[in-house]
């Protein structure tokens, strides 16, 4: 699984950051997901940030 945040979409309002951050952060001001396969121990909270984006700006690719 990858994830992959639009920068152009992202409101940096934190929620996946909260919810996984050993997958997302906002160092740059808007957030951005760790590039490459994501574990599998953050497979569920990944899911979980993206279906919580309020804007959408989260995408998987399984």
């Amino acid at each position: 699984m990858k994830a992959f945040v639009d920068q152009n979409t992202c409101i940096s309002c934190g929620l996946c950051e909260g919810i996984c951050p050993e997958v997302f952060s906002l160092e740059t001001g808007v957030s951005q997901a760790i590039e490459g396969i994501i574990p599998a121990e953050y497979e569920d909270a990944t899911r979980e940030a993206c279906d919580g984006c309020p804007v959408t700006a989260i995408s998987i690719e399984e």
